[in-house]
């Protein structure tokens, strides 16, 4: 018997990884094994900044608030005792836009965490 060739499996493989790496620079877009390897690679980098994201925007938001709250006379790690010590359920996403938009409703805050140090 006749060995068979996988003719539109694999056209259609290829056509599905050149069409993934659409955008990517020279023989990354146009060969099949550079873009094979260049998706494999963008793939990885996507699943690993995902994660990486989060962290990102968790050190974002603390520089902000630490900003906001040495304007209001305090250290970031005093105002988020304060808050936890007045029971006070604002995550840092909050706390941060509320510091860069609303800064009477802030200093608010700061004053109520300052009242609950010791």
């Amino acid at each position: 018997m006749a060995r068979s060739r996988p003719k539109v499996y694999a056209h259609r493989r290829h056509k599905k990884v050149l069409k993934f790496t659409k955008g990517q620079f020279g023989s990354r877009s146009k060969l099949f094994k550079r873009a094979n390897e260049a998706m494999l690679k963008s793939l990885a980098f996507a699943y690993r900044d995902r994660r990486n994201r989060k962290r990102d925007f968790r050190r974002l938001w603390i520089t902000r608030i630490n900003a906001a709250a040495r304007l209001n006379g305090l250290k970031y790690s005093h105002l988020i005792y304060g808050l936890k010590q007045a029971d006070v359920q604002v995550d840092r996403k909050v706390l941060a836009d509320i510091a860069a938009n609303d800064a009477d409703g802030f200093s608010a805050l700061a004053d109520l965490a300052k009242s609950h140090l010791n």
